[in-house]
């Protein structure tokens, strides 16, 4: 899942300094190595930390799972805490490449939103993952161009003659089809054929005649022009290109009460890593409130993994958290996944 936040200038508030996996070889043994997302660290949060731990963290950044999957496994060593989503946690648990988690060292467990575990199935006890933020695409509507809310609120908006030329979905096969099978009464992940062919036929003769073209990153700029005015996207990609002042007058944004396809980065300590206690120190400490709600008034997220956060915010976030209630995680399908290429490929490519 690459993480599309830049538009909020967060820049100025991560700290994203390489590390450069040599620098490991003066190791003092007071010094924590995070791989994680492109900006998706408030620095503030990393130099309390430092100042309370007596201790530095440095940052290595990434644009994808398979990004840092494919660091990993080439042979990277040095870093402690890695941050992938629900499926690469599946394979990395897999492949022996975590170290379980010492349950008596993280004592904010308590905090963490039991519907999440429910959704994470893979590893519904935390034993090797604790989740960082769990997130969903929705739908934005530019209310200036379709003023009164005349349309629907669920995935079938997309076959919605009004929006036609003026419309864009995710170039994310995973996202369509998921929300696809959502809106059908699906499961997000199903492998059943019927379903998959249900749902692609929906998409194919109802959802792509009105749609510009499937992009999963420009079309924010466009939806702030006015070109877009309907997208299926990230929530945080929307905001980041309209004007702070311009939110509430010019963005319907709605994850549909039937569900739809969803996310969850979770923290991890890698199996090698040489800094097992100040790691495990680090990922209970972000899960403090008032420290997560800092995580999340950087970001304007809403507070769904950590509930205890929401009293500490100072900030309104882009949606409710409530919105994600039905929503599912994607699984890893392995050889399954197959299924969903052929008929993306169908939908993407043929007339």
């Amino acid at each position: 899942m690459k993480k599309n936040i830049a538009g909020f200038a967060f820049a100025a508030l991560v700290f994203a300094g390489a590390m450069g996996l040599s620098s490991c070889a003066s190791d003092d043994g007071k010094t924590l190595y995070l791989y994680n997302w492109t900006y998706y660290t408030p620095d503030e949060v990393l130099r309390d930390f430092e100042k309370e731990f007596d201790c530095k963290v440095k940052v290595d950044s990434y644009a994808s799972n398979e990004e840092m999957y494919a660091k990993l496994r080439a042979g990277a060593k040095g870093y402690d805490i890695v941050v992938p989503s629900q499926d690469y946690v599946s394979i990395m648990l897999n492949q022996g490449m975590l170290r379980e988690i010492d349950q008596s060292k993280f004592t904010n467990r308590g905090n963490i939103n039991p519907l999440v575990l429910e959704k994470a199935t893979y590893d519904p006890e935390m034993k090797y993952a604790v989740p960082y933020y769990f997130g969903a695409a929705g739908i934005s509507v530019n209310k200036t161009k379709v003023p009164g809310g005349n349309y629907a609120r669920d995935w079938g908006i997309f076959s919605d003659p009004q929006f036609a030329g003026h419309a864009t979905m995710m170039d994310d096969m995973r996202e369509v089809i998921g929300d696809a099978l959502a809106h059908k009464g699906y499961d997000v992940n199903s492998l059943n054929d019927s379903e998959l062919d249900a749902a692609t036929d929906m998409i194919d003769k109802e959802w792509k005649p009105n749609l510009v073209k499937f992009d999963a990153e420009s079309f924010g700029k466009s939806f702030a022009a006015g070109d877009f005015w309907l997208c299926h996207g990230y929530a945080e990609v929307i905001y980041g290109e309209v004007p702070e002042e311009k939110w509430d007058e010019t963005i319907d944004f709605f994850i549909p009460a039937e569900g739809g396809a969803s996310y969850l980065d979770s923290m991890c300590i890698l199996k090698d890593s040489k800094h097992v206690e100040l790691a495990t120190e680090f990922i209970n400490y972000i899960h403090r409130p008032e420290v997560y709600a800092k995580f999340l008034d950087t970001f304007n997220f809403p507070c769904f993994v950590n509930p205890a956060a929401e009293k500490y915010m100072t900030k309104k976030p882009m949606y409710e958290a409530s919105q994600m209630n039905n929503c599912t995680l994607k699984i890893d399908l392995g050889d399954g996944l197959d299924k969903y290429n052929e008929r993306w490929q169908k939908i993407r490519f043929t007339d």
